[in-house]
């Protein structure tokens, strides 16, 4: 068993920076953890589609939001909001874009290793 663990989000151990994207990413034992920007503007299918190549995010995300507000579309054309205070779980096969003006900021669990690679 490890013992206790701590890193900060200011010293990430990866950063990613898609367009209108920053993904800050710390692996401790057995956890990966994510600090997700979505910038004003931004929409998966414009700024992280060309990264990975797929037409919908294939990625499972299970996270907070922090602040910002973003609108989350399935295939199967379901949706949902999610803003400051909302945890959610979201499955492969959607779009997600910024609804407002300001920074979408979330942190994630399920997705944090493998997101916009």
């Amino acid at each position: 068993m490890s013992g206790l663990q701590s890193k900060s989000f200011d010293n990430p151990d990866d950063v990613r920076r898609p367009d209108k994207t920053t993904v800050e990413v710390l692996r401790l034992d057995g956890v990966t953890a994510g600090r997700f920007t979505f910038a004003a503007g931004w929409k998966w299918s414009e700024c992280v589609k060309p990264v990975v190549g797929t037409d919908t995010c294939q990625s499972h995300h299970a996270g907070a939001v922090v602040s910002g507000t973003m609108h989350v579309v399935m295939e199967d054309g379901s949706s949902i909001d999610v803003g400051p205070g909302d945890a959610y779980v979201i499955p492969p096969g959607h779009d997600a874009w910024n609804t407002g003006d300001d920074d979408v900021v979330l942190f994630e669990f399920a997705s944090a290793e493998g997101y916009a690679k």
